[in-house]
C-alpha cells in the first residue's frame, strides 16, 4: 500500500491507495516571548556622545528570533527619556539598546518585545541622566564608581583607574561611555578592610605604583589603611589587560614625619597628621600625586595637596622626592628623602602629576580645600627639575560637576594642539538632581566619573 501526505494552505491531504483524505493540518502554537537585559540600570547624560548601551536578549519557542520586535513601550518621565528617546537596533535575539537623554533626572523605561502571535513580555530599565556638560563630544563616562582619583594608562586606548572610597581598580576603555572591563580588588592582599584612599600611581614597565592619601580621614582621625603604597604588576594591554598584586609598604607617612622633624619642621608635617586635624587644610597633611623623577627608576615625586610651602594662601605646591622608592617598595627599606621642591602654581596645590617617556611632566592643580569643585584648577607645564619654575598650560573649568583629580597620560607637549584626558572625582556631586552625592547612590551602575579631552595651549 502506498502513502503520501501533501500540505497545501494549511491543510492535510492523506493520499492512501488513490483516495484523497482531507484532515485539519496540527496548529502552529507559540511560548510567551522572553526578554532579559544586561543590566537593568543605566546612566545617560544630555547631549552626551556614545552614551552606555544595553543588550536587550529576546526569544519565543516556535519562532526564529529575528520575528521578534524589541521597542519602549512606556516612560514613567518622559522629561527625562520618553519612548521614543529609546533606540533600538540589530535583528537576532540580541539587540542593542540606548537612550538619549532629554533633561536631568530619572524615568523607568518599559522594554517591551513583541512576538508571534501576538504574545508580549516587558522588563523596566531604570534610567538616569545626568546634565549637559561643556564639550559634550570630548566627555566620557566611566560607570561603576564616582571617586576617581588616578589614572594609568595602558596601551591599547585602556586605562586603570582608581577609587578614593574603596580598594578596586577598574579598566575602561578611554574612548567609551561605560562599565568597566574588569576589575580587581586587592583588599584583601593588602590586609585592608577599609578604603586605603588611593590618590596617585605611576608606571614603570610593568609595575605600577599607587599611593594612599597617607592623610587622616576627613574628621582628623588616622586611618592605617591609608598610610600605604602598594604595587600591582601588568600582564597583557589594551582590553586583555590582567594585573598582580606585589608588594606594599605601610611607614611612609611616618617616614616623611621623621624626616621633616629632623629638618626643623619645614612643612609642618607632625602637626598636620597631628589627632584631630583634617588632612584638606592649608597646613594639612594629604599626597594626591606620585611620579618619577627625570630618567630615574629609584626617585618618586610625592606631590602635596597640602601642605602648601609656606603653609598660608598664596603659598607654593610641595613636592617631596623619595630617592629609594623602588627599594622601598622592593624590599620594605626605610624611605630617604631629597629636599622638598617647592613650585609656583598661582597658590594652588598638586593634585596629580604624570610625565611621558621624554620627561615632559604636567602638574593638575587644584585647590588644598575640601570643598574646592568650583575652585580654580589649571594644567601646569613643568621638566621636572628642582628649582625650574612650571608654565601655564590651561586653565580648566569648573562649572560642570566633579573636581578635576586624574591625568591619564601625557602626550608629546612640543606638539601644537596637544590633547590630554582627565578624569574627575565625582563622589560628592549629585548628578541627578534629587540631592543624593554620587558616593551614596543606591546602584553603582549610576554612579560615574567624567573623561574629558583638553585640549593644549
Amino acid at each position: 500500500m502506498k502513502q503520501q501526505q501533501l500540505g497545501i494552505a494549511g491543510i492535510a491531504a492523506l493520499v492512501v491507495a488513490g483516495t484523497v483524505t482531507v484532515v485539519p493540518a496540527r496548529a502552529v502554537t507559540y511560548g510567551t516571548p522572553t526578554i532579559a537585559l544586561s543590566a537593568s540600570y543605566l546612566s545617560g547624560a544630555v547631549g552626551a556622545v556614545g552614551d552606555p548601551v544595553v543588550k536587550v536578549t529576546v526569544g519565543q519557542s516556535g519562532a526564529d528570533a529575528s520575528a521578534l520586535t524589541v521597542s519602549a513601550s512606556a516612560s514613567s518621565r518622559a522629561s527625562v527619556a520618553g519612548t521614543g528617546d529609546v533606540t533600538v537596533t540589530g535583528a537576532g535575539a540580541v539587540r542593542q539598546l540606548a537612550v538619549t537623554a532629554r533633561g536631568r533626572g530619572y524615568t523607568n523605561l518599559t522594554v517591551k518585545v513583541t512576538g508571534l502571535g501576538g504574545k508580549t513580555a516587558t522588563k523596566t530599565l531604570y534610567y538616569a541622566a545626568s546634565s549637559a556638560v561643556q564639550n559634550p563630544a570630548d566627555a566620557r563616562y566611566f560607570t561603576g564608581a564616582s571617586d576617581s582619583s588616578a589614572a594609568v594608562d595602558v596601551g591599547g586606548g585602556y586605562t586603570v583607574v582608581a577609587d578614593d572610597e574603596n580598594n578596586v581598580l577598574r579598566l575602561y576603555d578611554r574612548s567609551a561611555s561605560g562599565a568597566p572591563v574588569r576589575t580587581w580588588d586587592f583588599g584583601a592582599q593588602l590586609g585592608v578592610t577599609k578604603e586605603v584612599d588611593i590618590e596617585g600611581a605611576t608606571r614603570i614597565g610593568n609595575t605600577i605604583y599607587w599611593t594612599g592619601s597617607l592623610g587622616n580621614n576627613k574628621d582628623g582621625i588616622y586611618k592605617a589603611p591609608r598610610n600605604t603604597v602598594f604595587t600591582t604588576t601588568v600582564s597583557g594591554s589594551g582590553a586583555g589587560t590582567q594585573l598582580a598584586y606585589g608588594r606594599a609598604y605601610k611607614r611612609l607617612r611616618d617616614d616623611l614625619v621623621a624626616w621633616d622633624e629632623a629638618n626643623g619642621d619645614r612643612y609642618g608635617f607632625a602637626a598636620g597628621t597631628a589627632d584631630g586635624e583634617a588632612p584638606k587644610q592649608v597646613d594639612g597633611f594629604n599626597v594626591e600625586g606620585l611620579e618619577f623623577a627625570p630618567g630615574s627608576t629609584t626617585t618618586a615625586y610625592v606631590g602635596f595637596r597640602a601642605p602648601l610651602a609656606p603653609a598660608v594662601l598664596g603659598g607654593r605646591a610641595l613636592i617631596v622626592p623619595v630617592t629609594n622608592f623602588d627599594r622601598v617598595l622592593s624590599s620594605g627599606a626605610a624611605a630617604t628623602f631629597g629636599a622638598g621642591i617647592e613650585l609656583d602654581l598661582g597658590g594652588l596645590s598638586v593634585r596629580d602629576i604624570r610625565k611621558n617617556a621624554a620627561d615632559q611632566y604636567l602638574i593638575l592643580a587644584g585647590s588644598w580645600a575640601a570643598d574646592d569643585n568650583a575652585d580654580p584648577y589649571a594644567l601646569y607645564q613643568w621638566d621636572g627639575i628642582a628649582g625650574h619654575a612650571p608654565v601655564k598650560r590651561a586653565d580648566l573649568p569648573t562649572t560642570d560637576p566633579g573636581g578635576w583629580e586624574a591625568i591619564v597620560d601625557v602626550p608629546d607637549l612640543s606638539v601644537a594642539g596637544a590633547r590630554v584626558q582627565l578624569v574627575t572625582d565625582s563622589g560628592s556631586a549629585d548628578l541627578y538632581g534629587d540631592g543624593v552625592e554620587a558616593k551614596d547612590l543606591t546602584h553603582p551602575e549610576w554612579k560615574k566619573a567624567r573623561a574629558a579631552w583638553f585640549t593644549l595651549n
